[in-house]
């Protein structure tokens, strides 16, 4: 990889104390040059954990904004320290960081300007302890997401993704929701502008310490993902 790019890793926290320094642990500071945490209103102390095990950018939300709000300003923050590459993990161990020299590497060499580590890919989702109704729905929502635009991605609902700065500066993301489904309306936003999103096996964790969203959760988000492959199946057909 080259090390002229410079590559940011922002972390969306919310109550991530009890697996933020394990996190931190495995983070290759040889590729990383820095790190952003935008702690969500955490009932715990992250924010403070976050600076004593030397982050480098730590932003408290006064309120709670939700998932997708965090990530607004994660890569707000990332891209005014002048970002080449945007490296997006969860401070609550579920997701390797071991894999972002890779990841960083892809959109680096410019094969693709946004990578995601897939929990699908080599089987290892179920092995990992993703619970089984999750399973079955990942699958059966990325099955009619890929029918709705067109693409064959392995999944879209990882919390693990590398981007571009210069994908990230022509995406709106600031218009898109505050809550889950802006994860699915990013990829949606670049799927549209033609772009092909690369992906990475990636071994996955679930355990009791991990951040996951409850069931009646799960179901909003599911009907959230709908209506975006919805609109852009319609969008797609209006094209034709």
């Amino acid at each position: 990889m080259n090390k002229t790019q410079k590559v940011v890793v922002v972390m969306p926290a919310y109550n991530a104390a009890r697996t933020l320094e394990r996190t931190l642990a495995e983070i290759p500071r040889t590729v990383v040059d820095e790190i952003v945490l935008v702690d969500d209103a955490s009932q715990d102390n992250t924010a403070e954990l976050a600076g004593s095990l030397g982050v480098e950018h730590v932003i408290r939300h006064d309120e709670n904004r939700g998932y997708g709000g965090n990530q607004k300003t994660c890569y707000a923050k990332a891209l005014e320290l002048g970002a080449d590459i945007v490296i997006m993990l969860h401070p609550d161990y579920q997701y390797s960081p071991r894999l972002i020299p890779a990841m960083a590497g892809l959109v680096a060499s410019g094969i693709y300007p946004a990578v995601l580590g897939s929990r699908i890919l080599g089987g290892g989702a179920m092995a990992g302890g993703m619970p089984a109704y999750k399973y079955v729905a990942n699958r059966l929502l990325t099955a009619f997401q890929n029918i709705c635009t067109g693409a064959k991605l392995s999944e879209y609902h990882t919390g693990y993704r590398a981007f571009s700065a210069e994908l990230l500066k022509s995406l709106d993301f600031e218009s898109f929701s505050d809550d889950f489904i802006f994860d699915n309306q990013m990829l949606d936003a670049i799927l549209a502008r033609g772009h092909v999103i690369g992906e990475i096996t990636c071994p996955t964790l679930y355990f009791e310490d991990a951040s996951s969203i409850n069931f009646r959760r799960s179901v909003r988000y599911g009907l959230g993902v709908l209506g975006v492959s919805l609109g852009r199946l319609w969008r797609r057909l209006l094209r034709q």
